[in-house]
């Protein structure tokens, strides 16, 4: 989970010191980022093996706009599905069949239910891939993970450093007062 100011913050390219400080509880590492945020550290990101709920909020990330590709996704999957059966109901081969009209309402719902719920879930997807720039490349950069276990069972918070303001008695005092079970510090390039 990337803050949300890091392109802003860091020019690309350039190296920082980091921190991290790995918990084996993810109710400790969400209260870890909580405090450090209070306390004026910049907590630049959190690895974690599965979601943790709040910790966007506690990382100050802005909400997804993600829904907004759904609803117009969606939306378009009605047009079209309503639009289609329109035309090819009442304009290109119109048929009366026991009496009713050819744009009987409730004969569309069932298509038009079906190619929005499709239209919606392409969109929200095809939106989150394009985001998050989840396509094939030719030169492929393998992930960087902070340490081996992020994937199994360690909840990993990195805090930046970015200039001579950053206090690191502070952040030993208070990484002692959050009890991680390994803390590191190191340069990555980001």
């Amino acid at each position: 989970m990337p803050s949300a100011d890091r392109a802003v913050a860091s020019p690309p390219g350039s190296r920082r010191r980091i921190h991290t400080l790995a918990f084996d509880d993810p109710s400790r590492a969400l209260a870890a980022v909580r405090a450090l945020r209070a306390d004026g550290f910049e907590v630049d990101d959190v690895h974690t093996p599965y979601a943790v709920h709040g910790m966007d909020e506690a990382l100050g990330l802005p909400e997804t706009r993600l829904g907004l590709a759904t609803l117009a996704g969606g939306l378009l999957g009605a047009g079209v599905a309503f639009g289609f059966q329109f035309w090819t109901h009442a304009v290109d081969w119109p048929l009366v069949i026991g009496g009713k009209s050819p744009l009987a309402l409730p004969a569309q719902v069932p298509v038009s239910f079906e190619l929005t719920i499709l239209f919606a879930a392409f969109a929200t997807v095809g939106t989150f891939l394009a985001r998050r720039r989840l396509f094939p490349r030719i030169a492929v950069t393998p992930p960087s993970q902070p340490g081996p276990g992020v994937t199994d069972d360690r909840f990993v918070v990195l805090v930046v450093e970015r200039d001579a303001g950053f206090r690191p008695a502070r952040l030993r005092e208070l990484a002692r007062e959050l009890g991680p079970v390994e803390t590191v510090e190191g340069w990555r390039v980001m």
